[in-house]
C-alpha cells in the first residue's frame, strides 16, 4: 500500500500489533522508531505519521495533516454481478482510478449465486475499496451499492449528466470518439454474457448511450478500467479547455 489509512476512532488509541497495518509498517516499510511514512484519513487529509515506539502489543503513533485531499472524478460505475473474482477487480482497480461510485446489481444473464459470495458479507468488499485507495495514493473511498436489479437502480437515479452503457452489440459511437461528456457520468457495464434485448431497451428509455471500446470483446473488469481511464482523459481535457 502506498498511504495507510485511518479512521477518527484509530487516531485515538495505540494501533494494535494485530492489525495489519501495523505488520506493513514494521515488516514491509521497514519503519524504526523516529521514522514517518505516509497516511491518510479516510475521506479527509493526508499527511505523516511518525512512529514514535514499538510495543509488545501495539504501536504509539503520532500524524501531522498537512496535503490537500485528492478529489474523485464525477464517475457513478454501474456493473452487473460477476463471477466473485471479477468483481474483487473491479472494485480495487476501479477505486484506483477514483470513480465516486460502484453499484453492483442482477442483470437478466447474470449467474443469481453471484449475489451470495462471502465477498459481500464478510467486509472484503470494503477492505478492497480501502486497497484501491491506498494504492492511488487517496483518501477517498467510493461509495459502494448492492441492487436487485438494473430496473431498481434506473428507478433510483436522478437523470442529470451523461450516461453511457458499454454494448458491442448494438452500440451508435465508440467511446473515444464522443466529445466531453456531460458532468456526472454515469456508465453501465453488463456481465459476462451482456445486456438482454429487455434491459438494452429500459437503458435506452432512461437515457443512457449505447457506445463499444472498439470490435474486441474484453473481460467485464478491462472493459470497466478501459472506459474509465478514457472518461478521466475526456473529463480532465474538458476541465482544463473550458
Amino acid at each position: 500500500m502506498n498511504l495507510i489509512l485511518f479512521s477518527l476512532e484509530d487516531l485515538k488509541r495505540p494501533l494494535s500489533r494485530e492489525d495489519p497495518r501495523a505488520e506493513h509498517i514494521l515488516s514491509v516499510l521497514n519503519t524504526e522508531p523516529g521514522q514517518t511514512f505516509d497516511v491518510g484519513q479516510f475521506n479527509g487529509p493526508r499527511g505523516k505519521a511518525t512512529l514514535i515506539s514499538v510495543n509488545s502489543d501495539s504501536l504509539n503513533l503520532s500524524f501531522i495533516w498537512d496535503m490537500e485531499i485528492l478529489s474523485l472524478y464525477p464517475i457513478d460505475l454501474w456493473v452487473s454481478f460477476c463471477r466473485p473474482q471479477t468483481c474483487r477487480r473491479v472494485l480495487q482497480e476501479c477505486t484506483s482510478l477514483g470513480v465516486r461510485s460502484i453499484t453492483f446489481f442482477y442483470t437478466e444473464k447474470c449467474e443469481p449465486s453471484y449475489r451470495d459470495s462471502r465477498l459481500w458479507s464478510t467486509g472484503e468488499a470494503e477492505r478492497l475499496l480501502i486497497r484501491g485507495a491506498e494504492q492511488a495514493f487517496c483518501t477517498q473511498v467510493p461509495e459502494l451499492g448492492l441492487d436487485a436489479s438494473l430496473q431498481n437502480v434506473l428507478a433510483k437515479r436522478q437523470r442529470q449528466g451523461t450516461s453511457l452503457a458499454l454494448d458491442n452489440y448494438e452500440s451508435t459511437e465508440t467511446l473515444g470518439r464522443r466529445k466531453t461528456p456531460t458532468l456526472p457520468v454515469t456508465l453501465a457495464v453488463g456481465g459476462e454474457r451482456g445486456w438482454s434485448s429487455m434491459e438494452r431497451h429500459a437503458l435506452r428509455d432512461a437515457g443512457f448511450s449505447l457506445v463499444d471500446l472498439g470490435s474486441r470483446i474484453l473481460r467485464t473488469e478491462t472493459a470497466c478500467i478501459a472506459a474509465i481511464s478514457i472518461l478521466r482523459i475526456q473529463i480532465s481535457e474538458g476541465l482544463s479547455h473550458p
